[in-house]
């Protein structure tokens, strides 16, 4: 009996743990039923949406609104004009060379486009609950003023009328890519808006990132027989047949996604492997060359092996399929989808990871593009390693040459410091010292350059989760990622929620290094100030040069080979990282953030001393290392 209470306590406790683990944030819902047909001939596109759209907010709306990105594809768009505007910027890049700030997949090409290669989308009809809509178009935003508002918690059908014509493709959607793939259709029907706790999220355009309302999709697509057609979701009707006028429907499913996306070509080739019971992995590619061929099943064997590894540190892949298209302007994920340029597994890791940090997260790109993008650069470098060390060498589907050049670098990547986010580190480092940075928390379009949007995005994105494993431990860090992936998948999480997660898993204080990394500029810069000799030790200062304060572990060599690393932990985070591996640590009295210098003193005198040297793991990003290490001569 007292074991059987004892178990029924035991499961209580675990029960009250894991509700109190789960974000309660209201999302919105919707339903698409969508049915479009594709002229090849004329590029155009008819299509309706039936759309059941559930309000679970507490708001009353009188509006609604849906993207048509597809209009940015014209002259003097906003896309147009702001890719032109930045163009006019010019950059040094790291060779020392003036160029200019383009994104130079798009530069002034929607300026050039005829008449036949714009891209529009315009929807003729909306009605809800039967009653027609009045309609007010904001060149990429479709407002729809309600004839009547949409109560808290009610559901609503929306009935959606539209045509458009595909883009020459210049950034993501559209036809004709530079690889021949004739069709990649991605932003290409009407999609909602996205409502959340802060509102509608009408963000026009301009190439950069996206939000979606999560639900399911029911999409039909009819077009010449010729064709094959890749997409989101799980084929319903795979041994259709075309009708009498040479039209074959292809019908995808794909639930709990916040978007679709489809390519078609009439020399698509297609490999596929069930990976688990459950999970089918799919790639299509232009049919070009026996190399193209090697290259593209190497993409489909390295996304096998590298699965396991990728649901141990990010969280378990919850979805039916993925499928990885050729048809992208380099590469862009989509709902259990990405387009690529080509099969290089370096994109192909990163644009697999969105899964987690984009379709299964879902943050908000415009408002918190790190968050997103950089935690891919993070699982990206950290994949690609792994993939590097364990499995590359030994692929089927690669030369002689490819395999000892991948083993060359794998032992050369043994000895660089840092391991695994070196690419990250270096990225961050060039925009710190630039002159060109702004915060994190810059809204994506209104970044005022290229360059400090993506280095940012990407690089110090990517460089945060580095530099929070060297706060709180890498072990620590990595339970983080799998807690906040528990805790807010399909939630929309923001900034302050990782945050959280990462105090309640490691017990430390993190608030100052959001405010310091996220919504600053703020660089670390550590040195070395002096020595001076004690009877028994050494007395080592050291300086704090840059404006934003750390936890700082210096690692002492003795001319013996003996070592102890030292840890000073910072007063902000009101706690001490757990030791990591099992060296001689030293744990000293926390540092003062307002302090310029700290002092403390080596069990051994000066004499013995060999070197000396502030983060030894590399993981702090120190704008200046030069300062960071002293060999002492015999």
């Amino acid at each position: 009996m007292l074991n059987k209470i004892a178990s029924l306590l035991t499961l209580f406790v675990m029960s009250v743990l894991f509700s109190n683990a789960q974000a309660d944030r209201w999302q919105q819902h919707i339903n698409y039923n969508i049915k479009a047909a594709l002229d090849v001939n004329t590029n155009m596109v008819k299509g309706s949406e039936e759309i059941v759209y559930d309000n679970n907010s507490n708001d009353t709306l009188t509006k609604v609104y849906f993207h048509l990105y597809w209009n940015a594809f014209q002259p003097n768009s906003v896309m147009d004009i702001r890719s032109r505007e930045l163009g006019k910027n010019t950059m040094t890049n790291r060779r020392g060379d003036a160029v200019k700030d383009w994104d130079a997949r798009v530069t002034d090409r929607i300026e050039k486009l005829s008449p036949s290669e714009i891209g529009y989308q315009r929807v003729s009809a909306i009605t809800i609950n039967g009653k027609v809509q009045q309609l007010i178009e904001h060149e990429t935003i479709l407002e729809v003023q309600l004839s009547q508002a949409i109560l808290p918690k009610s559901s609503v059908k929306i009935s959606l009328v539209f045509e458009a014509q595909v883009p020459k493709q210049i950034r993501r959607s559209g036809r004709d890519n530079a690889e021949g793939v004739r069709y990649s259709m991605s932003q290409w029907y009407p999609k909602m808006v996205e409502y959340d706790y802060q509102g509608w999220n009408t963000n026009p355009y301009i190439a950069r990132e996206f939000y979606g309302v999560w639900g399911n999709y029911d999409v039909t697509l009819q077009l010449d027989q010729n064709y094959m057609v890749a997409a989101t979701g799980v084929l319903q009707n795979p041994t259709a047949t075309a009708n009498t006028q040479g039209v074959k429907a292809w019908n995808f499913k794909g639930n709990n996604i916040h978007d679709f996306v489809w390519a078609a070509d009439n020399k698509f080739k297609h490999l596929s492997k069930e990976v688990r019971k459950g999970l089918t992995l799919n790639v299509y590619y232009k049919e070009k060359d026996a190399r193209a061929d090697s290259a593209w099943a190497n993409v489909l064997w390295a996304a096998e092996k590298m699965l396991p590894f990728m649901e141990k540190k990010f969280g378990a892949y919850p979805y039916p399929q993925y499928s990885f298209i050729q048809g992208g302007d380099g590469g862009m994920e989509y709902a259990m989808a990405t387009l690529l340029k080509g099969p290089g597994l370096g994109t192909v890791f990163h644009e697999w990871m969105h899964s987690w940090y984009q379709h299964i997260l879902g943050t908000n790109e415009s408002l918190f593009p790190w968050m997103d993008e950089g935690f891919t650069s993070y699982a990206e470098e950290a994949v690609s390693y792994e993939y590097n060390q364990t499995f590359g060498p030994n692929s089927p589907f690669i030369s002689a040459r490819e395999k000892a050049q991948m083993m060359a670098n794998s032992e050369k990547a043994k000895t660089q410091l840092p391991l695994v986010q070196a690419a990250n580190y270096m990225g961050y480092l060039g925009l710190a010292k630039s002159g060109l940075e702004e915060p994190m928390s810059t809204h994506s379009d209104h970044f005022n350059t290229n360059y400090a949007y993506s280095s940012a995005a990407y690089s110090k994105g990517g460089t945060f989760l580095g530099f929070l494993g060297y706060i709180i431990g890498d072990s620590v860090r990595d339970k983080v990622l799998i807690n906040y992936y528990n805790t807010w998948k399909f939630k929309h999480p923001n900034a302050n929620d990782f945050i959280r997660v990462a105090e309640k898993t490691s017990g430390i204080q993190l608030e100052w290094f959001k405010e310091y990394w996220v919504n600053s500029t703020k660089t670390v810069d550590f040195g070395l100030n002096d020595i001076q000799a004690t009877p028994t030790g050494a007395i080592i200062s050291l300086q704090r040069l840059g404006k934003m304060p750390a936890p700082l572990e210096v690692l002492i060599t003795y001319k013996d080979g003996s070592s102890e690393l030292h840890y000073i932990p910072l007063d902000l985070m009101l706690a001490n990282k757990v030791a990591e591996g099992n060296g001689n640590r030293i744990v000293h009295p926390e540092c003062k953030w307002v302090q310029p210098t700290y002092t403390f003193e080596t069990t051994k005198p000066l004499s013995a001393l060999k070197s000396i040297e502030i983060d030894p793991s590399y993981r702090l990003p120190d704008v200046n290392r030069s300062n960071n290490k002293l060999e002492i001569p015999n």
